[in-house]
């Protein structure tokens, strides 16, 4: 997509949005207290643009499945892993992104969403046994992993609006294959994936941009993708100016 106007880090916000749902209305709230220079763009799955990144310093694929076009939501995260391009992934981004992980990690090419394919016999994307539709739920970073230095090791409550989740039969498989798990919690099993040889590819069943709605800081997940962001922006294109990510 081209970006409009003078913003020197160029971040794609990619769901449909909906003022109705809280995530969306919280996702606003946050991006409201983006740096000035960051453009944040909502960009729907079926806008012609959502088609060509190549111009986006970052990538956010926010929550609110099934997508009106997933066939991009999914190419999204596959030119992230390509070009190294910043990804945060929240609740339906982090359940996409483990689909895309399947299928090029673990070469399963029909790996599927129960969501939009609920025949699928042995689905990467499960129903959780307990429907978290607007709960708080007690998110456990695993030592040593991104998330664990973003957040640190204690345990923190995350707020989810989902009913599926990473079966935890894959689990092993995706960790044999390079893909670390950051994240996980009592009852709603893995909580967050990573890619750790990427700059920054983070993907959390949790959406952070819920605590950053009332906060006076953004949530320190958000923080440290903005940055990620901002470097990438820095090296594609030095002659901007930024500030620092707050």
């Amino acid at each position: 997509m081209r970006f409009q106007g003078g913003s020197t880090v160029r971040l794609v916000v990619l769901g449909d949005r909906d003022p109705e749902q809280v995530t969306h209305r919280a996702a606003d709230a946050a991006i409201a207290r983006f740096p000035a220079d960051l453009g944040a763009h909502w960009v729907a799955t079926d806008d012609p643009g959502a088609k060509d990144l190549s111009d986006a310093d970052g990538v956010w694929l926010m929550s609110g499945s099934p997508y009106r076009d997933d066939a991009t939501a999914y190419a999204a995260i596959r030119h992230c892993l390509a070009t190294t391009t910043p990804f945060l992934g929240t609740c339906a981004g982090f359940q996409y992104a483990c689909v895309t992980l399947a299928r090029s990690r673990l070469g399963l090419a029909h790996a599927a969403h129960a969501e939009t394919d609920p025949q699928a016999a042995d689905p990467v994307i499960a129903p959780l046994a307990c429907s978290l539709y607007g709960e708080w739920r007690t998110v456990q970073p695993e030592a040593g992993t991104r998330l664990a230095a973003i957040c640190g090791t204690t345990p923190f409550e995350g707020f989810h609006f989902c009913g599926f989740g990473l079966a935890e039969a894959y689990v092993p498989a995706l960790v044999a294959a390079g893909i670390v798990i950051g994240a996980r919690s009592a009852d709603a099993g893995v909580e967050a994936v990573e890619v750790p040889e990427h700059p920054f590819f983070v993907a959390t069943a949790f959406q952070p941009q819920v605590q950053s709605a009332d906060d006076t800081q953004l949530h320190p997940l958000l923080r440290a993708f903005l940055a990620a962001v901002r470097a990438r922006a820095t090296r594609e294109h030095p002659g901007g100016k930024g500030r620092s990510v707050g």
